[in-house]
């Protein structure tokens, strides 16, 4: 039997500790072995639970005991989970985690010591919730040049979007449905500001591209300034919104990498991920398109990430899995300035036409709203559209088609 640890009994923690009570039979047989949680980390109390005697609030106690072999992460964030799962790594202790910020801004450093200490450090939960996409990132897509990934990473503005299109709600409306079914936290900011796609982004590229990619280094924009006005004229172009995080791999090796709104032809697989699902879209060389779907976020869909992590961990108790990747000196990512799309321009004005096609002679000018006028360009470096933006002045909204 292996003893575990769970560190932070919030959503995740407290549906990865049900999980292994509900579905020991299963997981038990799949690790080849029990696995059995002796401490749950936690500075709150939980008197309603009937295993008072697992909370601890000393990490030190997690630390020092030798019979803990696995640490489940869902405390979150970068500062005491940081601490606490480099402590578990030096001490010897495999660690799983769903928490993205920690992946991406320190995975290239945790990784390393876990193969130093022969131990595992594992995150499937970290990006898509409970959809499998690290594991066959690792495995069953490595004999292709990853040339593309995109993704709906955030299902809270995949949430906000879809009522968007769906119901007509503002985005103000949207977002504060989205706030009452718990969608979305009290502070969005990491959710609608892109922040959360992005960390997911640094995490698949990291990945696909065999070195760190750091959150600063990844372009990001949010849904904020997103309008219903937008949304009618994707409609008009056989398009839906999406926020989407993208890799794009250039012929010398370096990358593209980025978080934006997309126009997404309703012929993209991608256009049709609705509510607070996710997909990732991966083309390879070889493969073509591969698309991995399902619920990105919630309890027990993250939960069984983290105990699948578990369980693989018990299986290679003995000798690591060969997970990792470079520690971002090689600085993959490349300035956006060159990289060419098609774009959606939204230009107010009454003589707004006139100068959408002198400043893009090849558009496809949409049908218009009164005292405004949108189209869609061929390819435009990203240099360029700015720079046409900043000539056009009254320019309501743009984002890229894919």
């Amino acid at each position: 039997m292996l003893k575990a640890a769970i560190m932070g009994f919030g959503t995740v923690g407290s549906g990865v500790y049900e999980i292994l009570e509900k579905n020991a039979d299963v997981v038990s047989n799949n690790a080849r072995q029990p696995i059995e949680v002796k401490y749950i980390l936690d500075l709150r109390d939980f008197p309603q639970y009937p295993f008072q005697e697992k909370f601890v609030k000393d990490f030190s106690v997690i630390e020092n005991d030798p019979e803990v072999a696995i640490v489940a992460e869902t405390m979150g964030g970068k500062g005491a989970a940081y601490e606490f799962t480099k402590r578990c790594l030096l001490a010897g202790k495999h660690v799983v985690t769903s928490n993205k910020e920690l992946v991406a801004t320190h995975g290239a450093e945790l990784l390393k010591i876990a193969k130093e200490h022969n131990v595992n450090y594992l995150f499937e939960a970290s990006v898509g919730g409970g959809i499998p996409i690290i594991r066959p990132m690792f495995q069953c897509l490595t004999a292709n040049h990853m040339t593309q990934i995109a993704g709906i990473l955030n299902g809270t503005t995949n949430y906000i979007l879809t009522r968007m299109i769906r119901a007509g709600l503002p985005f103000a409306d949207a977002l504060c449905e989205a706030q009452a079914k718990g969608y979305a936290e009290a502070n969005p900011s990491a959710d609608i500001d892109g922040l959360d796609a992005c960390r997911k982004v640094c995490i698949l590229s990291s990945i696909a591209y065999g070195d760190h990619v750091y959150p600063e280094y990844v372009e990001t924009e949010g849904i904020s300034k997103i309008t219903l006005n937008d949304v009618a004229y994707a409609d008009k172009a056989d398009c839906v919104v999406k926020l989407l995080g993208r890799t794009v791999l250039n012929d010398d090796g370096s990358i593209y990498a980025f978080v934006a709104p997309h126009f997404v032809s309703k012929s993209s697989p991608l256009a049709s991920v609705e509510d607070v699902f996710n997909a990732i879209m991966i083309t390879g060389d070889m493969l073509g398109d591969a698309m991995f779907y399902g619920q990105g976020a919630g309890k027990l869909a993250t939960a069984s990430a983290v105990v699948a992590d578990m369980i693989d961990c018990a299986r290679h108790n003995e000798k690591r899995r060969n997970i990792g990747w470079g520690d971002g000196s090689k600085k993959l990512v490349r300035p956006l300035d060159t990289f060419e799309s098609g774009w959606y321009v939204r230009l107010k004005g009454k003589d707004a036409a006139e100068k959408l096609k002198a400043a893009f002679p090849d558009c496809t000018l949409l049908p218009s709203e009164i005292g405004e006028v949108a189209c869609l360009t061929g390819k435009v470096s990203t240099k360029d559209m700015r720079a046409a933006c900043e000539q056009l002045k009254n320019v309501a909204g743009c984002m890229r088609v894919l």
